[in-house]
């Protein structure tokens, strides 16, 4: 369907965000439903950030705002309203314009990360998981794999304020399943997630060792560009299953669908 005066608007913002893969995702269900929108991508700067947003807020034919990387923590501060997973993981990866003008912020990074785990034969539900990165996605994906029913999640992150923070508030919810790790090893996890921008890069170190894991577990990353980042490259090598970042996005496909009401 051609772009025309008519058309509304949904903006992915990031910095960087040339490896935003939600256009090409969202803009073949528009066009499969027939719906004139499109999504493009907006690389939005830290420090320019609530400018761009509010700038956005006031664009009458645009309907709502993907956000990826470094954004999601800040922007649910740009919202009027939160959905309850952001008040539990203190970010937001989506906004939508309300009828009456405001702006509501959600979550679908974790759900969507476990959906696209299951979906792809990674049934989480009594394993040992252990996430590296406590940021945006990190958090949403840790609260899901909480309420996907693993037995105990290891978090560790660079960050240790940001670390205990995401940690208090998980315990608050599912208390006694939540441990905390000083360093990257994770020696004792069947499912080990990667969710921090280390492999956006090709020089990026790894975000954690590989020699410590057990065999035979899962090694999943969130990046989805490229699509076989080091990680999972050398993962693979060792003879771990691999689950690559696009799942994360794909299984949110009806979420978003439900979220802005596209039929």
């Amino acid at each position: 369907m051609p772009i025309q005066g008519t058309t509304r608007l949904y903006a992915v913002l990031g910095d960087p965000v040339a490896q935003v893969q939600a256009p090409a995702l969202m803009n073949p269900v528009f066009a499969e439903l027939g719906i004139d929108a499109v999504v493009v991508p907006v690389h939005a700067p830290p420090e320019h950030l609530e400018q761009i947003v509010r700038g956005l807020q006031r664009v009458q034919n645009l309907d709502g705002m993907f956000v990826t990387v470094p954004h999601k923590a800040a922007v649910r501060h740009l919202a009027d309203r939160c959905g309850t997973t952001v008040d539990i993981v203190g970010s937001a990866n989506v906004l939508r314009r309300e009828a009456d003008g405001g702006w509501l912020a959600e979550n679908f990074d974790g759900s969507g990360f476990v959906t696209g785990l299951a979906g792809a034969g990674h049934e989480p539900k009594g394993s040992r998981a252990a996430l590296v990165g406590a940021g945006g996605a990190g958090s949403a994906i840790a609260a899901a794999l909480l309420e996907a029913g693993v037995e105990r999640l290891s978090l560790y992150d660079t960050d240790t304020a940001k670390l205990t923070a995401l940690a208090a508030r998980l315990e608050a919810h599912w208390p006694g399943r939540v441990h905390v790790l000083s360093g990257p090893h994770l020696a004792d996890a069947d499912l080990a997630v990667n969710a921090t921008p280390l492999g956006l890069r090709a020089d990026d170190p790894l975000p954690f060792p590989l020699d410590s894991l057990p065999p035979g577990g899962v090694v999943a990353d969130i990046i989805m560009k490229p699509r076989e980042t080091r990680l999972l490259r050398e993962a693979a090598a060792r003879g771990h299953r691999i689950h690559h970042g696009i799942h994360m996005l794909e299984g949110q496909l009806n979420s978003y669908r439900a979220f802005f009401g596209l039929r």
